[in-house]
């Protein structure tokens, strides 16, 4: 487990302090890549990633910001699901949690190292990620409406 305190916040690895259903809130009402997501394949994608949640310092330990790194461990991880708390944004607490995210150790060690977003471009910028340096040489499979019934 990998934690560290920032100021009057605590970011920690630990799958136990995630607060599933206001993830799952999140994702599946106010998120533009992941509407519709049921609970059972948010808790999936938890219990196979590397996740990292950000907590207030204090008694009630609110969970305000998210992410998650698909990853091997090894060579390769693709950060995903990156969220602040609507009414906590504009604080910095993104660049707070992205320089945690950054300093853990299995992350510094990947050879690669990937996100996709239509935002915030400038924010991962400051983390050294750039457009993708042989574009040419990846595909997808892309379902933006698999949710969604």
């Amino acid at each position: 487990m990998f934690e560290t305190t920032l100021p009057g916040h605590v970011v920690s690895t630990d799958v136990s302090r995630i607060q599933i259903d206001d993830l799952h809130d999140f994702l599946d009402q106010h998120s533009t890549w992941a509407r519709g997501i049921p609970r059972e394949t948010v808790g999936r994608a938890i219990a196979h990633s590397l996740n990292f949640g950000m907590y207030e310092d204090d008694d009630a330990a609110r969970m305000v910001a998210f992410c998650r790194i698909v990853t091997d461990y090894a060579t390769f991880g693709n950060l995903v699901d990156v969220f602040v708390a609507p009414d906590r944004r504009g604080r910095g607490l993104s660049k707070l949690l992205m320089s945690a995210v950054m300093a853990h150790p299995i992350v510094s060690g990947l050879r690669r190292f990937t996100l996709a977003t239509n935002d915030a471009h400038s924010l991962y910028a400051k983390y050294g990620f750039t457009p993708l340096n042989s574009p040419e040489t990846f595909m997808e499979i892309y379902r933006p409406g698999i949710y969604r019934t």
